[in-house]
């Protein structure tokens, strides 16, 4: 495994997107993580607001789930990403973890307008959607690109042309990217957001299914 102290004083931050970033217009604040052996690559809509961070990384939301099903699918263990104490995510934890079993993180948009004061897509709006097809370029062992939004899903489906969007937990092959012997597939799952109407538990054998279909797991 790689060693965790390496990465204690890395920065995730855009610091130049952020910078740029006014009350209208706000731009991606975190930079892609790509590991070298990237297979699985999740996309979600956009960050929430930073006031709602507990770390700087993908999912800082302490009442967002994602790292909680990972920890169960992983590590049978729901809190082992977890600092109960301190409300916050091991992020010691995540980044070795993530680079070990190649598992990636961005957003389809890279800059949006809020239309409210919350983190729900409903009220994103568009300025400048994600380049899906560069991202790719970088992690050429990709197999499979997630989506855990209606949103971010009907982003990723204007981008490669696909006319009928999946079902949740349903996987469908991308057109015109890679090859028939290195195909790329698209598979939505249900969001780790509490409002998403779940148990943890149903969502961790979503998740689990979608993992074993990238061999993962």
């Amino acid at each position: 495994m790689v060693n965790s102290e390496s990465h204690l004083s890395t920065s995730f931050l855009h610091t130049e997107n952020i910078a740029r970033s006014i009350a209208e217009v706000e731009y991606h604040p975190l930079r892609p993580f790509l590991p070298d052996n990237c297979k699985v690559l999740f996309l979600g809509s956009f960050p929430p607001q930073r006031k709602r961070w507990c770390m700087d990384f993908f999912y800082p939301n302490w009442i967002n789930d994602h790292w909680r099903i990972e920890g169960l699918i992983f590590f049978s263990d729901k809190d082992y990403f977890v600092d109960n104490v301190n409300k916050t995510f091991r992020l010691e934890r995540i980044i070795p973890f993530l680079e070990e079993q190649g598992i990636g993180f961005y957003d389809t948009n890279t800059a949006v307008r809020r239309l409210q004061d919350n983190a729900s897509d409903k009220f994103l709006e568009t300025v400048e959607p994600t380049n899906v097809s560069a991202l790719l370029e970088l992690i050429p062992q990709c197999r499979v690109v997630v989506t855990t939004g209606e949103k971010a899903t009907q982003i990723l489906c204007q981008h490669f042309n696909i006319s009928k969007l999946p079902s949740v937990g349903e996987a469908i092959s991308i057109p015109n990217v890679y090859s028939e012997k290195h195909p790329l597939y698209l598979y939505r799952l249900p969001s780790s957001s509490r409002a998403y109407p779940m148990s943890l538990e149903r969502k961790a054998d979503a998740y689990r299914k979608m993992f074993e279909f990238a061999n993962l797991v």
